[in-house]
């Protein structure tokens, strides 16, 4: 065993946990004050049902299971982490993960973590008129039939791999490095499939929907970018130069978007915004994640800077559409994770169309995004369409006008009637 890369991978598994967190305190912060306890609690949920159904059976979906068509795995042969977890030799499990052996157990909770923070993105959606009970059905329902079978396509010889059929009838290896299409692609058709089933909040677009806390939304910025390390560098899968290969071009992409959705912001309202500078990172991150080992500092900056611009003008699109996108997970993670593993086409050393390559590279990155698009669309319907016609998503319009803390959590995040108690009082 590389005592180097498992403390690394370990490492990495527990900064990509923090992402979930991360993404709470950001979604948390956008929305209305009576409705931030419930945006935590969406991402607890996230945490805690997808660590129980990985557990039981997404990891066999995934990366156990004997290969079903290329689309995923047998649940039952790594059910309970079968034949992960049980010792031989003095090692757990230990095999050998892209060259760098280390516990397999190690990575069970590194991917574990991608498929938490995945779909705890979906959230930023549905913000403000959920109930809590029919998103932890959904948690359940999505990552099993959704997120672990896009994990086995992309990540474990399937249909959208490298090696798969897509990419051998193209001539050319499908690419993405830590989850263009797994991830933010998946999660944004699944968030865009659900508003459209579920309905808009009371009063879109109407009635303003201003942030409660702006601070909570940089704070959870911050930790996003922090946590991208795992994310991107983590998925080298080792102690090594391409660890810190993605992790530079993490930093660079992610600089250059937030420069970009801020130009862009001072050009349309004169005004360099806290929101804009916290949408441009995240806009960043998402973009460079499939190609954080493949393109150089240049087309990385570059690659950011475009994706920085188009996601701002992006989140404005459900306005004129008349989707209730609460959070503008479409126009950050879509826009930013199709960006993203598009431009691998163009920017890819060796492959793509400006970096040496031809064609084929950019053919297959369309080919293996429309695919994702397309089954992420069609499992989240019939998820989100069942669910709604049998327990459904909706809290009540009175409670939704209360607040879902209290409608779900009975609870308030700020007890500003004690506050003022207390001023008065004091005043006295």
């Amino acid at each position: 065993m590389d005592t180097g890369n498992a403390a690394w991978m370990l490492t990495s598994a527990s900064l990509v946990f923090l992402m979930t967190p991360g993404v709470a305190f950001f979604y948390g912060g956008m929305v209305r004050a009576k409705a931030i306890l419930n945006m935590l609690m969406l991402s607890t949920a996230a945490l805690a049902v997808t660590g129980v159904i990985w557990t039981l059976w997404g990891w066999s979906i995934a990366y156990a299971g004997t290969d079903v068509a290329g689309i995923f795995g047998d649940p039952a042969s790594g059910f309970l982490l079968k034949d992960t977890m049980v010792a031989t030799d003095g090692v757990f499990g230990s095999v050998d993960v892209k060259d760098a052996a280390y516990p397999h157990s190690i990575d069970v909770g590194f991917q574990v973590t991608f498929a938490m923070i995945t779909v705890a993105l979906i959230t930023g959606a549905l913000a403000e008129r959920i109930k809590f009970s029919t998103w932890m059905i959904f948690v359940a329902l999505w990552i099993t039939f959704d997120y672990a079978p896009m994990a086995h396509m992309v990540w474990n010889h399937g249909l959208l791999s490298p090696d798969g059929p897509i990419s051998t009838a193209i001539g050319a290896a499908a690419h993405d490095f830590a989850g263009g299409t797994v991830v933010h692609i998946n999660a944004a058709v699944a968030a865009l499939v659900t508003v459209l089933i579920i309905g808009k909040r009371k009063g879109f677009p109407k009635e303003p929907f201003r942030p409660h806390n702006v601070p909570f939304v940089m704070l959870g910025a911050f930790l996003l970018w922090f946590g991208w390390f795992g994310f991107n560098a983590g998925s080298a899968f080792g102690a090594n130069g391409t660890a810190g290969y993605a992790w530079m071009s993490t930093t660079a992409a992610t600089s250059a978007a937030t420069l970009g959705w801020l130009f862009t912001e001072k050009i349309r309202s004169g005004h360099y915004t806290a929101m804009g500078a916290a949408s441009g990172m995240v806009a960043g991150l998402v973009a460079i994640t499939p190609a954080a080992d493949v393109v150089s500092p240049l087309w990385a900056m570059v690659l950011g800077f475009i994706a920085g611009i188009l996601c701002c003008f992006a989140v404005g699109v459900k306005f004129k559409l008349g989707y209730d996108d609460s959070l503008d997970v479409v126009g950050v993670h879509g826009v930013g994770g199709l960006t993203g593993t598009v431009l691998i086409g163009f920017f890819g050393e060796g492959t793509g169309l400006f970096a040496g390559g031809d064609y084929k590279q950019l053919l297959v990155q369309i080919v293996i995004a429309l695919v994702a698009i397309l089954y992420s669309g069609v499992i989240t319907a019939i998820i989100s369409f069942a669910l709604e016609k049998t327990v459904g998503w909706r809290v009540t319009e009175a409670q939704e006008v209360g607040g879902v803390d209290l409608a779900d959590q009975g609870e308030r995040a700020y007890d500003f009637a004690g506050t003022a108690s207390s001023i008065l009082k004091g005043v006295k």
